[in-house]
């Protein structure tokens, strides 16, 4: 058994769809990222990296690649599932927090749950999300951003 930690934190963009795992959320400005921005799939795929000590998200799919530029983190974190596999790994649990003032996630984390499970190849009773406000405080607080930080635990597959 292995934990492993992520966290990763973008600015709103006008003009972009804000995409949290994996699930477009209506009426809210995107994030500015090379990719496109899910913070909480971002997070995830620290998590399970460094659970799986296979370095981090930067050294997988560096922002300095063309490549990346806007690719979808649901297929990003699809790939990092396929090397867990092949390392021997599978998911146990996350446990993940978006902090955000805007927009409110509670009607759609069940949503983001159920496709988190689905890309993870695991059930839906394996993944927590939730969603958190900074009260006010700093750039988050102010609606500046989004962060988000997660918590992986893998197991190791049966020989």
């Amino acid at each position: 058994m292995r934990i492993g930690y992520g966290y990763d934190s973008h600015r709103f963009e006008q003009g972009k769809r804000l995409v949290l795992g994996g699930v477009t959320i209506p009426d809210s400005p995107g994030l500015k990222a090379h990719s496109d921005g899910d913070v909480l799939i971002h997070a995830v795929i620290d998590a399970l990296l460094g659970a799986a000590a296979l370095g981090d998200i930067g050294s997988h799919f560096p922002d300095s690649d063309e490549e990346w530029r806007g690719a979808d983190s649901a297929l990003l974190l699809a790939s990092v599932v396929r090397e867990l596999f092949a390392n021997g790994w599978k998911v146990g649990n996350i446990d993940a927090t978006v902090i955000c003032e805007k927009p409110r996630l509670r009607q759609y984390v069940d949503e983001i749950r159920d496709n988190l499970a689905e890309i993870l190849k695991t059930d839906i009773s394996c993944i927590s999300v939730k969603g958190k406000t900074n009260e006010k405080m700093d750039d988050i607080g102010a609606g500046v951003g989004i962060e988000a930080h997660a918590v992986a635990m893998l197991m190791e597959l049966p020989s």
